[in-house]
């Protein structure tokens, strides 16, 4: 049984109407290795809602969390800002409402396309309408339990001056100690570093939990069924252990079923995003992979496995698996070991499979043709040349747009060198092509010129005639890929001539041989 189904059980069999919490932090750049949680927690949404029960996701933007420190992607006058909130930043390319805004907009427009279905939520707005001031209330009366608590799980010093809520000072704008002996529901006095004196109202945005306080009270307030987050957390003495403890002897609740996962690590890496300070980030993972792939990336192994990203041919791969597995699943023929992942082909389109088996065009494939033809109009003309697009279907031409246009995102920034080329428009003057070669031309053409335009008869004419020649196999092959896209080597010949015009072809052999 899938992991996603069995996690969807046990939630079904202990509550009536599940809800499965995510979330983010968007401090910065989001990391591809965002998008495992988002898409753990559809997972489990979608397999709990397969068994017929009324389940939310929400997706929660810790937006009230504060700037660490200036990132080297941001403008130097940013320095300012560290340490305050950063939904009262401002947005950095001044087209979003804040800072916050501005990193993760982008990010949850892309993971809309990956068929999420999740209520956004902002923590800073919770602060704001006065969600978190029962449990901040209850921080300050319990405060002593709360040290012992932390104490306890994680074997660290208990001290005393412990502040599990910190006012924001209304002044600098930045987290301050509170005062404790002054609490009076609903105010507390602080004094903050910058010299300024103030009073902070915990049921409006005037202060925040910190993490580990945070975190059991967002449980408190949405009775949150099943969470998935982090190793780190999940750890011995980490926030999840002291959050079991604290939702139910502080503030009342229940601690939600966890779901802890293993780190995404970057692997084969493509282009680097200098400006931004990382190599990928989550919007080009969901840019450069088809939607339908990347949730089968994270969905077919364990959570607690960690996953390697390869934004270079591990790209190609994984789209190459998944077409497997949906053969697979159409064909009702696989093996034991494969279960789980044609289990994931199905859970990566929510449940939602398509009744007829999808047009499938070889990824790989798609990479050459999408580097001969410019528009989408262009591929369909060049994909006719060897496959019968007639009875592609509105829902297969949208994929197919859909993986178009992730492969040509992946050839911008990603894709490795030897997998680029383009057709040359013509001969260069000064290529140099021996008498050998030329002969071998002139007896393709004498083939060619009237054969069978497919790519097994283009194959075995190629083949028949590279044995007799002097150039040899290799030869032959290095020969032809020079003066088509004057590299000496390339994508696979038999596919790669079919996909174009034959007389196009023909007349090119015609003026090599010459």
């Amino acid at each position: 049984m899938h992991w996603a189904d069995v996690v969807a059980q046990e939630i079904a069999e202990t509550c009536d109407q599940p809800l499965i919490a995510t979330g983010i932090s968007p401090t910065g750049i989001i990391h591809v290795g965002s998008l495992r949680e988002a898409i753990t927690g559809e997972s489990v949404r979608s397999a709990v809602e397969a068994l017929g029960k009324d389940v939310r996701l929400i997706y929660l933007i810790d937006s009230f969390d504060p700037l660490r420190k200036r990132y080297d992607f941001l403008p130097e006058e940013f320095e300012k800002y560290v340490g305050m909130p950063i939904s009262r930043i401002p947005c950095p390319c001044g087209k979003h409402d804040n800072y916050a805004h501005h990193f993760v907009q982008p990010f949850l427009d892309a993971v809309d396309s990956l068929g999420v279905d999740c209520e956004i939520i902002w923590t800073h707005e919770l602060y704001e309408q006065g969600r978190f001031a029962e449990c901040i209330d209850k921080t300050f009366e319990k405060r002593q339990e709360i040290i012992q608590i932390l104490h306890e799980v994680t074997g660290k010093e208990a001290k005393e001056d412990y502040a599990p809520y910190n006012p924001l000072c209304s002044k600098c704008g930045r987290f301050t100690q509170p005062q404790f002996d002054t609490y009076d529901y609903p105010y507390v006095w602080y004094e903050c570093g910058c010299g300024h004196c103030g009073q902070a109202d915990i049921r409006k945005g005037e202060g925040k939990l910190t993490w580990r306080l945070e975190w059991p009270a967002k449980w408190t307030i949405f009775g949150t069924s099943a969470e998935p987050f982090g190793k780190d957390h999940a750890a011995a003495g980490g926030s999840y252990d002291s959050g079991k403890r604290i939702v139910s002897e502080i503030f009342g609740g229940k601690a939600p079923y966890p779901i802890p996962y293993e780190f995404v690590q970057l692997k084969g890496v493509g282009q680097m995003h200098k400006s931004l300070g990382c190599s990928v980030t989550g919007l080009d993972a969901i840019n450069m992979t088809p939607p339908e792939v990347l949730n089968y990336l994270f969905l077919r192994v364990q959570p607690s496995r960690a996953i390697d990203y390869d934004s270079g041919l591990g790209t190609l791969d994984m789209a190459d698996e998944y077409d497997r597995m949906e053969v697979k699943f159409f064909e009702k023929e696989w093996t034991e070991s494969e279960e789980n992942s044609v289990r994931a082909y199905e859970i990566a389109q929510h449940n939602h499979v398509p009744e007829e088996m999808p047009l499938q065009i070889p990824y790989r494939h798609l990479v050459n043709v999408v580097q001969m033809a410019p528009t989408f109009e262009d591929v369909i003309q060049v994909l006719s040349r060897t496959e019968d697009m007639s009875k592609a279907s509105p829902a297969d031409l949208e994929r197919l747009e859909r993986r178009v246009s992730c492969v040509r995102y992946w050839l911008n920034g990603f894709a490795p060198d030897m997998v680029k080329f383009s057709v040359l428009p013509a001969i260069p003057l000064d290529m140099e092509i021996t008498m050998n070669e030329k002969a071998f031309f002139q007896a393709l053409v004498r083939r060619m010129n009237d054969c069978v335009w497919d790519a097994t008869t283009i194959n075995t004419v190629f083949s028949d005639i590279s044995k007799t020649s002097p150039l040899g196999s290799k030869g032959a092959y290095k020969a032809m890929y020079k003066i088509f896209i004057g590299k000496p080597a390339g994508p696979r010949l038999g596919p790669f001539l079919a996909s174009m015009d034959q007389k196009f072809v023909v007349n090119r052999l015609i003026q090599a041989s010459q």
